[in-house]
C-alpha cells in the first residue's frame, strides 16, 4: 500500500506522527521580541524623522493605526460626517502591514479584486488578480488622498498610554511625542499582522554577518527593491529561516540573486496553483456598478460554508471550500476523504516539479488543509531547482542554534552571510505585547487587570468598564480570509453607531456583563468543532504553537469561530434590533459641551 492510499484513520495517524514531531513544551513563548536582538528593529528605514510640536486638541474619535482597520474607520467615518477624527500611527503614512512589508515578492495571497478596499468609489481597478504589495500601499494612499484624511493624521508617533476621564466623559491619548489628545471615542485598530516575532534560537544575538526580520527589509544590504533584482547578493550565502507565507513569497527572489540560498524548514507549506494574470481590459470593461461588493460577499458565503449559485472570485480558496464546504471544523469520514484528496494533490504538486526526490519528499505537508494558512505561488516550488539553492529541513525541530557565522541543524554547521528571518508575525497575544501600551478605564483600572481571568467583551468590540473604547480584534471578534472585508464590515458597523452615540447625545456606552457573559457563551458554542481541529492541527499560531494546556484564560481570548458571514449577520442583526441590545447608554447633559 502506497502512502497516497492511505484510509482516512492511517492518514490521521501519519498527521499525529507528524505533528508530535514539532511539539514543543514553551509553545508560543518560543518567540522573542524583535527588539531583543535587533537595536534598530523600530528605526523606520523609509521616511526620514521628522520633528513636531506637541499636539494638544480635543476630538470625537481618536483612531490608534493607520493600517487597512484604521484606514476603513477613519474613511466610513468621513462618509458619515464625523470628520472631527485624529489617526496615529509609528509608520511614517498609511498602510499599515503594506507599509512595513516591502520584501521582494510582497503580494496579498487573496484576489486584488475583493482585497482592496473601496475600489469602485476610488475609481480603481488593480492591474492584476493578485496585487503586489507597491500596488496596495499605493492604494491605501489613493484611499487616504479620497477621504481627506492625511491633515488628520499624525505618523511617527507612539501611542504611549490611553487613561479614561471619568470627569469629562474623554479618553487622554498620550504619546511618544507628548502630545495630549482627548477624545470622546478611541477606535483601536492596531493591526492584526504588524507585531513581528522572532524564533528563540540559541545564539541568535550572536551572529556577525547581517540578519533582519522580513518585514524591515534592508536593501542597503541586499540592492535592489521590491520589483528590482537584489544585485548585491550575487556573491553572498544567505538563510532563509521559515517555510511559512512570506518565505514562499520571498524565497524566489533570494534564489534568483544569492550565490547560495539555505532554506531552512521546520514545517513545510501547502503550496496550491496561484495562476496570477494581468488585469484584461475586456474584463474592466464588463464591470457594472456594485461589482466589488457583489465579489466579496460572494467569497465570503462560500469561505463561510454557505452556497452559492455561482463562484465569482475563481482562486484557489473558493475552490478549497466548494470542494469541501466543512474543511474547517470536525470532519466526518466522507469530507475526510475530501480533505486527504485536497492534500494529496499538493503533494503530487510537489513531485512534479522537484527535481530532487529527497527535496520533494521534505516539502510535502503532512496535515489537514486549513491546519495552516493554505499558499498559492507559481515559483515557490520551482525555485528548488536551482542548483545554489538548498533545503535544510530540520525534522520538526527547527534551527538547532545559530554561531558567529553559520546557522547549526543537527550539528551541521551552515556558513552564510546574511539571515533573513521569515517568521511572521504576533496573532493571539496580550494586548501589551500587540500594542505596546496600557489602558485605564474607569476607577483608573487597567486593561490588563480588568482581564486578569480572559477576556470580556460584546463582539469583541466593546469591554465593560472601558467606555466608548472600540476594539477592531480577533480577540472573541470576527474572523476571516479575506481580512480587508472583515476589517471593512467593523469600520461600517463602528461609523454606524458612532453617528448614532452624536445624533441622540449619547455620552457614554459600555456592555453590561450579562451582554459580555452571553456573547463568550456564543463564542464558545461555535468554538466546539474547530476548537477540536485545531488541537490536532500540526503546531502553528492557530492553535498556539501546539499548546496542550487549556486554561479558562486561553479560551476566552478565542475568536468567534462560527463562520465570517455568521459574524458579520450578527453585526447586522444587532444595528437593526434597535436600541443598541446589551449596551448601558449614558446621555449628554444639554450644557455638556466637552
Amino acid at each position: 500500500m502506497g502512502i497516497t492510499d492511505l484510509s482516512p484513520a492511517e492518514l490521521q495517524a501519519k498527521y499525529a506522527a507528524e505533528r508530535e514531531k514539532r511539539l514543543r513544551p514553551d509553545g508560543a513563548a518560543q518567540y522573542r521580541e524583535p527588539e531583543e536582538v535587533f537595536d534598530d528593529f523600530d528605526r523606520d528605514p523609509y521616511v526620514a524623522w521628522t520633528a513636531r510640536d506637541p499636539v494638544v486638541e480635543q476630538v470625537e474619535v481618536a483612531i490608534i493605526g493607520a493600517g487597512i482597520g484604521g484606514l476603513m474607520a477613519a474613511a466610513r467615518l468621513m462618509e458619515q460626517n464625523i470628520t472631527s477624527i485624529r489617526v496615529i500611527d509609528k509608520a511614517g503614512d498609511f498602510g499599515g502591514t503594506w507599509y512595513w512589508n516591502r520584501y521582494p515578492g510582497a503580494a496579498c495571497d487573496v484576489v486584488s479584486y475583493i482585497y482592496l478596499p473601496l475600489l469602485e468609489e476610488t475609481g480603481y481597478v488593480p492591474v492584476e488578480k493578485y496585487s503586489k504589495a507597491p500596488e496596495i500601499f499605493a492604494h491605501c494612499q489613493r484611499i487616504a488622498r479620497k477621504f481627506e484624511l492625511y491633515p488628520r493624521a499624525l505618523f511617527q508617533t507612539e501611542v504611549e498610554g490611553l487613561a479614561w476621564n471619568e470627569e469629562t466623559g474623554r479618553w487622554l491619548v498620550s504619546t511618544d511625542r507628548d502630545d495630549a489628545i482627548s477624545a470622546r471615542f478611541v477606535i483601536l485598530a492596531g493591526g492584526l499582522l504588524h507585531r513581528a516575532k522572532l524564533p528563540g534560537i540559541p545564539g541568535i544575538k550572536d551572529f556577525k554577518g547581517r540578519s533582519f526580520h522580513s518585514c524591515r527589509w534592508d536593501y542597503a544590504y541586499t540592492g535592489g527593491g521590491p520589483a528590482q533584482m537584489m544585485d548585491k547578493l550575487h556573491n553572498k550565502r544567505v538563510a532563509l529561516i521559515g517555510t511559512g507565507a512570506t518565505a514562499v513569497q520571498v524565497m524566489p527572489k533570494l534564489a534568483e540573486a544569492a550565490e547560495q540560498l539555505f532554506i531552512f524548514q521546520r514545517t513545510p507549506a501547502g503550496v496550491g496553483v496561484r495562476a496570477n494574470q494581468p488585469t484584461s481590459d475586456a474584463w474592466k470593461q464588463a464591470l457594472k456598478p456594485g461589482w466589488q461588493r457583489e465579489q466579496i460577499e460572494n467569497f465570503t458565503r462560500i469561505v463561510s460554508g454557505k452556497r452559492v449559485e455561482q463562484d465569482l472570485v475563481q482562486d484557489g480558496w473558493t475552490e478549497i471550500f466548494l470542494k469541501n464546504p466543512a474543511v474547517w471544523g470536525l470532519m466526518n469520514e466522507e469530507q475526510l476523504k475530501l480533505d486527504a484528496a485536497n492534500m494529496a494533490a499538493i503533494r503530487r504538486r510537489v513531485d512534479e516539479i522537484i527535481a530532487d526526490p529527497k527535496t520533494a519528499e521534505a516539502l510535502k505537508p503532512w496535515y489537514n488543509q486549513l491546519c495552516k494558512r493554505p499558499c498559492f505561488h507559481d515559483e515557490f516550488l520551482p525555485a528548488f531547482n536551482r542548483p545554489n539553492v538548498t533545503l535544510v529541513d530540520t525534522a520538526g525541530k527547527g534551527v538547532e542554534r545559530i554561531s558567529e557565522d553559520a546557522v547549526v541543524v543537527d550539528g551541521v554547521s551552515y556558513p552564510v552571510d546574511c539571515i533573513v528571518y521569515a517568521s511572521g508575525f504576533e496573532v493571539g497575544s496580550s494586548h501589551l505585547r500587540l500594542l505596546g501600551f496600557e489602558m485605564h478605564g474607569k476607577g483608573g483600572v487597567s486593561l490588563t487587570e480588568a482581564w486578569e481571568q480572559g477576556p470580556s467583551t460584546l463582539h469583541g468590540i466593546f469591554a465593560r468598564g472601558f467606555p466608548n473604547l472600540i476594539r477592531f480584534s480577533l480577540v472573541q471578534g470576527g474572523q476571516a480570509i479575506n481580512v480587508a472585508h472583515m476589517l471593512d464590515e467593523l469600520a461600517q458597523h463602528t461609523a454606524w453607531f458612532l453617528r448614532r452615540c452624536l445624533d441622540e447625545n449619547i455620552a457614554e456606552v459600555e456592555p453590561t456583563r450579562d451582554a459580555e457573559e452571553a456573547w463568550f457563551q456564543t463564542v464558545l458554542a461555535n468554538a466546539g468543532s474547530l476548537g477540536a481541529f485545531y488541537a490536532q492541527c500540526t503546531p502553528s499560531y492557530a492553535n498556539g504553537e501546539g499548546s496542550r494546556v487549556a486554561n479558562p484564560s486561553a479560551m476566552r481570548r478565542m475568536a468567534f469561530m462560527g463562520g465570517t458571514q455568521e459574524f458579520i449577520d450578527i453585526l447586522r442583526d444587532w444595528r437593526e434590533a434597535g436600541g443598541y441590545p446589551g449596551l448601558e447608554i449614558k446621555y449628554r447633559h444639554n450644557n455638556d459641551n466637552g
